[in-house]
Formats: C-alpha cells, sequence, structure tokens
C-alpha cells in the first residue's frame, strides 16, 4: 500500500520537474535569436546613409549619364525629357569621329607619362625623407603645397609661367641662350606642358603615400641587409621596393582614376588646343557636351562613359591581383 501510494506520488513530481527543466530552454533560444536580430537591424542602420549616398551621388548620375548616351538629347528635349532613343548610334558617331584617334592617344599618353614620373619622383622623395635630417619635416610641408592649392590657381600660375612672351621659364631659356619656346600654343609642345603642370600636381601625393607606406617597413631587415654586405641600391631593390609594393599599386590606381578624369588643368592652360593637339577625353568630353552653342549632350555622354569603364576595368583588375596575391 505503501509503495502503491508512494510511486504515484513520486513519479508525477520527477515528470513536473523534468517537463520544467525541458520547457526552461526555450525562452533562452529565443532570446538568442532576438540578439542577431537586432544586431542586423543596426547594421542597416548603420549602412543606411552611406547606402542612400551612393545611390544619389553616384548611381543616379551614373544612370543618368547612360541615358544621356543612349538618347538624342537637345536643348529642348533636355528640359522636357522626352529625347527619342537611339542606342549605340552615339557611340558610333564618338568612334567615327576624326577627333577620337588624336582624342585617344592623348588621353594615354597623358596619363602613362604623368603617373611614371609622378610615381618615381614620389618614391625617390620619400626614400630621400626617410634620412630623418634636419629640417626633413618643414620641407615635406613645403613639398605639400601643389597639392593644397586649388587646381584653377596651379593651373593659372603654370599659364604665366609657360607664356611665351613674360613667361619665367623663357626668361630662364633666354638667359642661357636658348629661344623661346611656345609652349602653350604650339601643337608640338602644348601637350608636354599640361603634362610638366600634372606631374607637378600629383607628386606630393605620391609623396605622402609611399612615405607612410616606408613607415611600415623594420629597420631590421635594412640593419640585417648591411650587415650581410649590402649595398643601399641593393637594400632599395630587395627589400624597399618589394615590401612596398601593395602601397605603390594603390598609390598607382588612385593616380591613374585622377589622371584619367584630369579637366581643370588642361582646359586652363590650353582648352584642348592648338587644333586639338593636348585634347584628351576629359576635355572633349565637355567641348561636345558644354563647348558649343548647339550641345551634343549625347556623344558628349559617351566619351565620359568610356573614360567611367577605362576606370572600372582597372579597378577590377587591381581586385583581381590582390585577391591573387592574398591567396598565394
Amino acid at each position: 500500500m505503501n509503495d502503491t501510494t508512494q510511486l504515484p506520488d513520486s513519479r508525477p513530481v520527477r515528470g513536473r520537474s523534468g517537463a520544467a527543466a525541458t520547457a526552461a530552454p526555450p525562452p533562452a533560444r529565443a532570446a538568442g535569436r532576438r540578439r542577431p536580430a537586432s544586431g542586423q537591424w543596426a547594421a542597416w542602420g548603420f549602412l543606411a546613409p552611406v547606402t542612400v549616398y551612393l545611390a544619389v551621388f553616384y548611381a543616379y548620375p551614373l544612370y543618368r549619364n547612360i541615358d544621356l548616351s543612349l538618347r538624342n538629347y537637345t536643348v529642348r528635349s533636355f528640359v522636357q525629357g522626352d529625347a527619342p532613343f537611339t542606342g549605340l548610334q552615339n557611340y558610333q558617331v564618338v568612334f567615327h569621329d576624326p577627333t577620337f584617334v588624336p582624342a585617344l592617344l592623348h588621353t594615354v599618353v597623358f596619363t602613362a607619362v604623368s603617373l611614371v614620373f609622378q610615381y618615381s619622383i614620389g618614391l625617390a622623395l620619400a626614400v630621400f625623407f626617410t634620412q630623418h635630417f634636419r629640417l626633413s619635416a618643414t620641407l615635406r610641408a613645403l613639398f605639400l603645397v601643389p597639392w593644397l592649392l586649388p587646381l584653377i590657381v596651379s593651373a593659372s600660375t603654370w599659364s604665366w609661367m609657360l607664356n611665351s612672351d613674360s613667361g619665367i621659364v623663357n626668361a630662364g631659356l633666354h638667359a642661357v641662350g636658348v629661344g623661346p619656346v611656345n609652349w602653350l600654343t604650339s601643337p608640338t609642345w602644348s601637350l608636354t606642358s599640361v603634362i610638366i603642370a600634372n606631374i607637378w600636381i600629383g607628386v606630393p601625393f605620391n609623396l605622402v603615400v609611399l612615405y607612410s607606406g616606408l613607415q611600415t617597413i623594420p629597420g631590421s631587415l635594412y640593419e640585417a641587409a648591411a650587415l650581410d654586405g649590402a649595398d643601399a641600391w641593393q637594400r632599395f631593390r630587395h627589400i624597399t621596393f618589394p615590401l612596398l609594393r601593395p602601397v605603390s599599386a594603390i598609390t598607382l590606381l588612385l593616380g591613374l582614376v585622377y589622371t584619367l578624369k584630369v579637366f581643370d588643368i588642361i582646359w586652363i592652360m590650353t582648352k584642348g588646343g592648338p587644333t586639338d593637339s593636348s585634347t584628351t577625353f576629359a576635355t572633349w568630353s565637355y567641348r561636345l557636351g558644354f563647348g558649343n552653342l548647339l550641345p551634343a549632350f549625347g556623344p558628349g555622354a559617351a566619351v565620359g562613359n568610356l573614360l567611367v569603364v577605362t576606370a572600372l576595368a582597372f579597378g577590377l583588375l587591381y581586385v583581381r591581383v590582390q585577391r591573387k596575391q592574398g591567396l598565394s
């Protein structure tokens, strides 16, 4: 009798306790599920301003530029928004334009020469300033002046310096017995003039970025190489340049994107002339869209899209190379 009365009493008690034990975890799991959800909403909240900014100031202008290049826009249709769709006709007009080949060549030469000299001079100055001699900080600050000046001021200064009649450059050439050079009005020298000005403006950027990269290289590597008998050139070739390669890649990529879209310097100094001798895609696109009494919005937008595609291609190439280096 006692056993039969105790068993029913003890089993339900154990059953209740077991049920309570098994029922307790679900609220904990539910609470654990709520935390990631709240964290995800917080992440979206932080991303929302950036997403809106990119959509308004990058995605929408790019969409509008593509739409311009695919329609026959005039001043009237640009205001009213009823331009007819023409497909790739504007691109065909650009490719068959006699200005296309010279503008392409000038863009390639302007970009390549500027990048080579900007990087080389910037790297040489960065290595020079790692010596930490007296007044090195002051000189580094002075080298930043061309980068800090507004482009209109820099371009105007170079226009005055390279003036054929009253420029200081021709005055210096005259002092050493060299005849005057028509830097800005000669088809032979106009592209060279804007390249020189662009190099002068871009060197400080390369100096700052490459100098920062040099600070991350451990000094013990140079000490070990010096003990092994390596001279300055060997230390630069086998230590500095290889370890600076990631910084060099991003420096050249940013310089490429910046140089492709350079407009202010060329337009202020030469306006792409004379006879299109310094015309690049950037100046040609502006001249097509805004430089004539009858603007050609469609072809101008098409030329601008060619610049965008070129910059995007090099950007994707950089990402692919960096990914391969990370995997290796």
